[in-house]
């Protein structure tokens, strides 16, 4: 059996007719034809863009504003200029140690040791990030650097 172009049609359930309006009260689609009753949406060319609400605030610019917002799986850090290690009295400046001695915010999960300053005593620093200036200065100073 050979198939010709009479043969091809599409897979069943595959295409249905298109929907006919403005035929009529009695064909489900007449009068407004199912465009609702006047405004920008009834009108041909009508394209509102995404999350358009109408001239309302939309909810992608009204949520952030709402109090106690987070944005989540974002750390938080304490952040510290070398500067300020010359004025602490500590052998060795950590997260847990700069904790008894400055008040830290509580969403804050580590220390970036910032290079803003001069440093003249030998400091041990222990940070999850340290500025390669930062590094520079402390170790200058003789002190040392942990990355943690």
């Amino acid at each position: 059996m050979t198939i010709t172009l009479e043969d091809l049609k599409p897979a069943a359930g595959s295409t249905s007719k298109s929907k006919r309006v403005g035929r009529g009260r009695s064909s489900g689609h007449g009068k407004t034809s199912c465009r609702g009753h006047n405004g920008e949406g009834q009108r041909s060319g009508n394209s509102s863009k995404r999350g358009f609400e109408g001239g309302q605030m939309p909810a992608y610019r009204r949520l952030p504003k709402l109090k106690g917002f987070q944005v989540y799986g974002k750390d938080n850090y304490a952040q510290i200029n070398v500067g300020r290690l010359d004025a602490l009295k500590l052998k060795e400046v950590s997260f847990e140690t700069l904790k008894e001695v400055m008040t830290i915010h509580p969403t804050c999960v580590g220390l970036r040791v910032l290079g803003n300053g001069e440093i003249k005593k030998a400091v041990t620093v222990k940070a999850a990030y340290v500025t390669p200036s930062a590094k520079e200065k402390i170790e200058a100073a003789g002190g040392k650097v942990e990355i943690v």
